[in-house]
Order: C-alpha cells, then sequence, then structure tokens
C-alpha cells in the first residue's frame, strides 16, 4: 500500500507535470502567427487549463 507521504509526494508531481504542459500550450499559442478571428477555433476539453484539487495536507 502507497503511504500518504507517497501519495501527496505523487500528486504535487502530476500538478507539476500539468502546470508545465499547459504553460508550454501556452508559450507555444502565443509565439503561433495569429489566425484571423473569424477562423479562431474555440479550445477543446485538451486546450483548457487543468485545475487539479489538492485535498491533503501541505
Amino acid at each position: 500500500m502507497i503511504s500518504n507521504n507517497e501519495m501527496i509526494r505523487i500528486r504535487r508531481q502530476m500538478q507539476r507535470r500539468i502546470r508545465d504542459v499547459v504553460a508550454e500550450r501556452r508559450r507555444t499559442r502565443q509565439l503561433d502567427p495569429t489566425p484571423s478571428p473569424a477562423s479562431t477555433p474555440t479550445p477543446s476539453g485538451a486546450d483548457q487549463e487543468v485545475c487539479v484539487a489538492d485535498n491533503g495536507p501541505g
């Protein structure tokens, strides 16, 4: 069984990875040439920022 400390460490690592991916996507979008407003697609679920609930201490 995974200890509470190990679970917290894994959760924080996952949150860090999600934050890094979201930041990378944001940088990529800012560097890409902006398409015309009529052809701008709405962000899909994969492009939206993910907020992860932290239910543990810390």
